[in-house]
């Protein structure tokens, strides 16, 4: 028996059409209304040039049988996208390169008589460390004369953010989990250092624009600023689309944090290090898992290694947004797939978000694995952030059915480094104290194995009964 469809509940905005999912598949069924944009994206042969340079997530057509609710004209049946991050938990380089693959893709819909009729960055996904477009509805015929109707758009949710955390303080990137519809303009034109106010870029795409936004808000003369609304020629728009790619091409950001040169600074040598790797291999292969969350990932190191133990697809999280930005440069250097970075902060991870608290979900209902890495991470979190090891357990199991632990005992010197200047009330931070913590929520050590000399022991949580 046919199931009944599920409606998406984040997908409601785009009157368009919207998501669904039946026996499992996931399906856009496409309203009436869009059919002749629809028809148009393919007999002109833009779906085509799209999905052939992988910009477009590609998709295919199914029975009108298949529709959710009257009123459709097609039913699509997309390509999955394996993790759905969000834009704030990007570092720079994920937003720069969404950002522009959005250009670019507005530049091929113009050379095939349509526009993007949407910019916005939650519509654009990244597969390991590559970017995709996602809403096939997104696209409207080119009228000559009319204005880039997601000019703003992109402005709010790559330029702007950009801009900030390039030229001010990286962290402003987190202005987005406020802002959903990105970072209004004046609020990032009020932000941004004065001589921001010297480059074209920056003067034109955001200070200018902002002051042109408050202008056609105005209440003075509402009638006036829509006459005034100028026209924009197809070499205007082509314009405005090469001005916005050189803004883009042009941020840079090279913070650094502590954090960001952990795997520098870590107190293993380089055997301890490829003697670790290779237990958290064979620790992978025998929790069989395809699907890995690296927490307290760093740059990914251990990412990769569970990626050539097997596991198809490694979310590697960080709080660092310098540790991720490394891990993002070096997998797209490397052409390295199946390894999705992400700047998360496991003190305070996205919640449930936007309409009725359920558009986007939370980064735990997320990011669920086959096993969760927390390689020396958990004294970050009991004795940096004050989260007993029960709570600390009771995380971990919940985002995956194996747990892979490296523990680090108080008497190393990271521990030590987090003691210096606070008094040590973490009596309950022990060996015997994480074991018990686990086994209160039905998990047990399967595995164990010292990491060489130091100290640390890696242990991995299944539920079973332990050897």
């Amino acid at each position: 028996m046919t199931a009944s469809p599920e409606r998406i509940r984040g997908s409601f905005r785009d009157p368009s059409g919207f998501l669904y999912t039946r026996n499992g598949t996931l399906l856009r069924q496409v309203q009436e209304r869009y059919r002749p944009s629809y028809e148009l994206l393919r007999s002109s042969g833009l779906y085509a040039a799209l999905t052939a340079e992988g910009l477009l997530v590609p998709h295919s057509e199914r029975a009108l049988d298949e529709a959710a609710e009257p009123g459709a004209a097609f039913v699509l049946a997309p390509e999955r996208i394996p993790f759905l991050s969000l834009p704030y938990e990007w570092c720079v380089g994920q937003r720069q390169a969404a950002a522009l693959l959005t250009l670019r893709i507005q530049e091929v819909a113009l050379a095939h008589g349509m526009v993007l009729k949407d910019a916005s960055a939650f519509n654009v996904q990244f597969c390991g460390v590559t970017p995709v477009f996602i809403d096939t509805l997104s696209f409207a015929p080119y009228v000559e004369g009319e204005p880039w109707v997601a000019y703003r758009q992109f402005c709010q949710h790559f330029l702007a953010p950009l801009a900030l955390q390039s030229r001010r303080d990286v962290r402003l990137g987190a202005l987005l989990r406020q802002h959903l519809d990105g970072i209004p303009l004046d609020l990032a034109s009020a932000l941004l250092p004065r001589r921001s106010w010297l480059q074209p870029s920056l003067l034109m795409h955001v200070h200018l624009h902002a002051k042109s936004i408050a202008q056609h808000a105005s209440t003075r003369a509402p009638e006036r600023a829509v006459r005034a609304a100028p026209r924009v020629s197809r070499a205007g728009l082509e314009g405005i689309v090469t001005s916005l790619r050189r803004a883009i091409d042009g941020i840079t950001w090279r913070g650094g944090t502590e954090g960001g040169d952990y795997e520098e600074a870590h107190n293993e040598d380089d055997g301890g290090r490829r003697g670790e790797g290779a237990r958290v291999r064979s620790f992978i292969q025998e929790a069989q898992a395809r699907r890995v969350l690296d927490l307290g990932a760093n740059a990914g190191e251990y990412s990769r290694v569970a990626r050539s133990a097997g596991a198809e697809l490694v979310i590697a999280a960080d709080g660092d947004f310098m540790a991720v930005e490394r891990g993002f440069q070096r997998l797209r250097s490397r052409g390295e797939t199946g390894i999705h970075p992400l700047v998360v902060d496991l003190t305070n991870p996205a919640p449930a978000q936007g309409w009725d608290h359920a558009e986007w979900m939370s980064f735990a209902d997320r990011a669920a694995a086959d096993a969760v890495m927390a390689l020396a991470l958990v004294h970050h979190l009991a004795i940096g952030n004050n989260v007993p090891l029960v709570g600390v357990a009771s995380m971990l199991a919940r985002l995956g059915r194996e747990v892979i632990i490296e523990w680090v005992p108080k008497a190393d010197p990271q521990v030590q480094r987090l003691l210096r200047a606070r008094e040590d009330i973490f009596d309950g931070y022990t060996v015997e104290g994480l074991l018990q913590a686990f086994a209160g929520i039905g998990l047990q050590p399967v595995r164990r194995a010292p990491v060489g000399d130091s100290g640390r022991v890696l242990f991995r949580f299944a539920r079973e009964s332990g050897v």
